[in-house]
């Protein structure tokens, strides 16, 4: 008679963000590009609403990763994986603003350039409104209101990625939407002051045009 088999214990548990941090220093040279992609959908979302430009959006994760890579020995874990690399990312974001000496223009996307026929003009035109809107806030208000408005971080969050308080979160958040509010004077009341954010080309996005949670927060 064979001897019984072990019982089956099921595949192992997912490595967390931490784990594969450690792997990475450790020498894994598959653990970072996995890390990575458990988080590129909402780290390019940081990027490209912040910047308003795809191409800038891009060069700055690309730039990001690489210091997140080589700096990886230096984190201390006093906090979540996921809010150091934002925080890189968004360092990086403002490294280009201030290199270009200039707040960034904002380019049509391939939806608004399309005929009036295909979609609707008035939400077209909404959106592009809002992204001049966006684009014209000084970084640090910027900043709140995409992690916040657009991508739904709660406040203590933010503050970590940026390195602030919880206070200063809420005065930068309330300053930039009395901004966005004289800005686009139009804007449906009813809407309680958020503008139907929507993503422009996003690795990661969802079909409906939400950020896929892609990792969790860890």
């Amino acid at each position: 008679m064979p001897a019984p088999r072990p019982a089956d214990r099921g595949s192992p548990p997912e490595p967390t963000d931490r784990d594969l941090l450690a792997r990475h220093v450790a020498g894994d040279r598959d653990a970072f590009g996995e890390l990575f992609r458990r988080h590129r959908g909402r780290l390019w979302a940081v990027a490209v609403r912040t910047l308003a430009n795809p191409e800038d959006a891009a060069e700055a994760v690309q730039d990001a990763m690489i210091k997140a890579y080589q700096a990886a020995g230096t984190f201390k874990g006093n906090a979540a994986v996921t809010t150091w690399l934002h925080r890189i990312v968004v360092n990086a974001c403002l490294d280009r603003i201030r290199a270009a000496g200039r707040r960034p223009t904002v380019p049509l996307t391939e939806d608004e350039r399309l005929p009036a026929s295909s979609g609707d003009p008035a939400d077209a035109a909404l959106r592009l409104s809002v992204h001049r809107a966006l684009a014209e806030l000084p970084f640090d208000q910027r900043a709140v209101l995409v992690y916040i408005d657009m991508l739904g971080y709660p406040v203590d969050e933010v503050a970590a990625i940026l390195k602030v308080r919880p206070g200063t979160v809420k005065s930068r958040a309330s300053r930039a939407r009395r901004r966005l509010a004289a800005a686009l004077p139009d804007l449906d009341p009813h809407r309680g002051g958020n503008p139907d954010w929507r993503p422009d080309v996003e690795p990661g996005a969802a079909p409906n045009g939400t950020i896929r949670k892609e990792g969790g927060h860890r």
